[in-house]
């Protein structure tokens, strides 16, 4: 009993996405569960994975988070949407302009928090401001409608394409291959896991606790395969994706830099005194965040393939959202990119499923504030309830 209601602890954000997607499909009579629904779940919300990823990594080191990543997509989008429409410079030399401007961006936001003390809300609120501004102005002045289009097709196949791309409602077999293949590779990786934490003298799961989490993962990973193999094909903005989360995953669990996010969020200064250089972290935090904010705006520019004021619209809030409800503490110190996913998609859930059942914005954004709070205190019993314990 004792154990069961550990591992429904540990796993409560699971449990409520699973609710949150029930009710969605329950409410709008199974349209959540279409293919294209799936499909959207994926491509719509692909921002919300790529910026929470950075955001993690800010938050991690003391519940800092960037204000000014919103705003920044849509000034990035501004950008190539010149050198790529406007301009016709090229989609190669377009990115690499684009990247180039997260990069100055994320170098002098990391400069000024980091070497000049500067309080990381203020100097992304700063950006907040500043970004939505100059992208507009930006937008108005290389077009009369406030917005660049068309985007060169090669550019849109990269951020928004289709991998094996078949007619929707037609079985994309290579779609199924693929999923059977990363299913193989998950229940591997897992039985090798826990074999080396077992042999190094870790503590490990039960074997029912392992084989159940990986029979569920299993079974949503083909779910998704199938789903998708009725939507045309393998979306190439979900390859984005998860490279990008098992990247970071990989940085912050198996790599000494990526301990370092979480010892600076648990006690900064007991890790400056034991020879660790915390503000080049807090550098590479903020300058990582600018990269990935420019990574999300290639993604957000290819789905609506045009350039806009309105582009990156409250994408700092879901990012952060995404985080919270996802476990990382609004403190620092603790959270994960697995937790960071599942809070993502839940986020993802809940735009997808009010945007389907027509509900009106100004609820949509009362909803999700109560998903954020709600997260928040649970947070803080949790941590009480381990405490006592």
């Amino acid at each position: 009993m004792k154990n069961a209601l550990e591992v429904l602890r540990k796993n409560t954000m699971i449990f409520v996405l699973v609710l949150v997607f029930l009710f969605f499909t329950l409410m709008t009579k199974g349209q959540m569960f279409t293919a294209l629904n799936f499909n959207a779940l994926i491509t719509q919300n692909a921002y919300v994975y790529i910026l929470a990823t950075g955001m993690l990594m800010c938050m991690l080191t003391g519940g800092n988070i960037d204000l000014s990543c919103g705003s920044f997509v849509c000034f990035v989008g501004a950008v190539g949407g010149i050198c790529m429409v406007t301009r016709e410079m090229g989609t190669g030399v377009s990115i690499l302009v684009m990247l180039l401007v997260g990069i100055v961006y994320g170098a002098i936001l990391g400069y000024v928090i980091a070497y000049l003390n500067i309080p990381p809300w203020i100097a992304t609120l700063a950006g907040y401001l500043a970004f939505r501004g100059w992208g507009t102005a930006l937008l108005s002045a290389n077009s009369s409608t406030g917005s660049i289009a068309p985007f060169p097709q090669t550019y849109i196949k990269i951020f928004s394409g289709k991998i094996w791309e078949t007619a929707i409602g037609v079985l994309n077999v290579p779609c199924l291959i693929v999923g059977m293949i990363v299913s193989i590779f998950v229940v591997i990786l897992n039985i090798l896991n826990r074999r080396s934490r077992s042999r190094k003298g870790y503590e490990v799961a039960s074997a029912w606790s392992m084989v159940l989490k990986t029979v569920i993962t299993v079974a949503v990973i083909m779910l998704f395969a199938y789903k998708l193999a009725y939507a045309g094909g393998i979306p190439t903005v979900l390859i984005w994706v998860v490279a990008i989360v098992l990247l970071y995953e990989f940085i912050t669990s198996k790599t000494t830099i990526g301990r370092y996010f979480y010892t600076i969020g648990g006690n900064a200064e007991a890790t400056r005194l034991s020879g660790v250089d915390t503000r080049k972290i807090m550098f590479l935090a903020y300058l990582n965040m600018a990269v990935l904010t420019v990574i999300s705006a290639f993604t957000v520019i290819a789905r609506f393939q045009a350039a806009n004021s309105t582009a990156g619209t409250n994408y700092e809030m879901d990012a952060i959202s995404a985080c919270v409800v996802g476990g990382v503490s609004a403190y620092g110190g603790s959270g994960s990119v697995f937790g960071m996913v599942v809070g993502a998609t839940l986020i993802g859930v809940i735009n997808l499923g009010m945007s389907i059942m027509g509900i009106d914005a100004n609820w949509q954004k009362v909803i999700k504030g109560v998903v954020l709070l709600a997260a928040v205190v649970f947070e803080i019993l949790n941590n009480k309830d381990k405490t006592r314990a």
